[in-house]
């Protein structure tokens, strides 16, 4: 779907990750840690995902300060959402990296329910992701560069739906550890 350049973008964002916090220690605290991030990715990720996931963490950080109760992260997510649908004209059902991301964020609004777990509420968040990543397959795509190709040529699920999936599961994966 589109220029095929969506797992070359993720690709460069990872190893610019990597080489950042090999450079210094993260930032400990949540708000902190995402603006920081936000400024790797907005400058060495590339892309429309690039700023993407850009505006999305620095509206995530802005949602976090001051906070880190587990309501602040389904708070934090749906800020995210908010300002890539604000700045980015994308909706869930557009076939983009938004669905999978309003997905997960269903799912995280489980934390605001007290006593919740975060570890449970993120894997039904990944969950719920990587089945809204799936259901794109079958989408008519409204926005990003899939938009501009044949309906009956998009066969695989959106990429960037796929990548946020895996972001996510990556996420996971890490506090498990």
């Amino acid at each position: 779907a589109g220029d095929g350049d969506c797992g070359h973008t993720h690709a460069r964002a990872a190893q610019a990750i990597r080489e950042w916090m090999r450079s210094r220690p993260p930032p400990a605290a949540p708000a902190p840690l995402l603006s920081a991030l936000a400024d790797v990715l907005l400058e060495q990720m590339g892309g429309s995902s690039g700023v993407l996931y850009g505006l999305f963490l620095t509206a995530a950080a802005r949602s976090l300060r001051g906070r880190s109760d587990s309501p602040a992260w389904a708070d934090a997510m749906d800020a995210g959402i908010e300002a890539m649908q604000r700045y980015g004209g994308a909706a869930p059902g557009d076939r983009t990296m938004l669905d999978s991301l309003f997905a997960a964020a269903q799912a995280l609004h489980s934390l605001r329910s007290p006593g919740a777990d975060p570890l449970q509420a993120l894997a039904a968040a990944v969950q719920s992701a990587e089945a809204a990543a799936e259901a794109t397959r079958q989408m008519e795509a409204g926005a990003g560069r899939a938009s501009y190709i044949r309906s009956s040529r998009l066969e695989q699920p959106d990429p960037g739906a796929v990548a946020v999936a895996a972001v996510l599961g990556a996420v996971l994966e890490g506090l498990r550890d």
